[in-house]
């Protein structure tokens, strides 16, 4: 089976849209910052709602 170059660089271009699409997903913003209770004898592992911030639902979320 022979690969010719069109098909390689056919190949490349669609593997490489595909990178810079998943790239792109997630939350735009800066990080949130921790707690005071999870700074202070808390588990820092557990993230805590911050006041007056809705966390919208993301069909990826699960993934992560």
């Amino acid at each position: 089976m022979q690969i010719n170059m069109p098909h390689i660089i056919r190949l490349t271009v669609v593997f490489s849209v595909i990178g810079l699409a998943v790239v792109g997903c997630g939350r735009k913003g800066d990080l949130d910052p921790p707690s005071v209770h999870a700074t202070k004898g808390g588990d820092a592992s557990k993230p805590t709602k911050q006041p007056g911030v809705e966390d919208k639902k993301f069909f990826l979320d699960p993934l992560l």
